[in-house]
């Protein structure tokens, strides 16, 4: 798949069934973006980055860092999804699992680029 266009920005997302696990969500169903609502219809893929980086890197143990980048830390990881909307767009949205702060510790979604149709 070839970008179409970069977004990098903070979604809402929906789901029908709420995750059982907030921080190891499935894709979700629907998302809002710019105050329009995106329809889900199939997920193309998916997959899991436990890499720590920056400074997180260095404060862990190695042992215990090869076990958190097969399975993950508190707070550590993105769960990318490549999804097909309702409108026949593709996207990589992703769900950050870093808090940002002591008010929001459940990290966040983001519309990360667009991908051109090649239908």
């Amino acid at each position: 798949m070839i970008p179409k266009r970069f977004i990098s920005e903070i979604i809402q997302v929906h789901f029908e069934k709420p995750p059982m696990l907030e921080k190891k969500p499935d894709a979700p169903d629907a998302f809002t973006w710019r105050g329009q609502t995106y329809r889900v219809v199939e997920v193309l893929s998916e997959w899991v980055d436990y890499e720590r980086k920056g400074r997180m890197r260095r404060n862990m143990q190695p042992q215990h860092a090869a076990v958190a980048s097969g399975r993950g830390s508190w707070g550590v990881g993105q769960f990318y999804f490549r999804v097909r909307t309702e409108s026949d767009q593709i996207f990589d949205l992703y769900y950050d699992r870093a808090p940002k702060d002591v008010d929001n510790r459940k990290g966040e979604w983001f519309l990360n680029q667009e991908l051109k149709n090649e239908r």
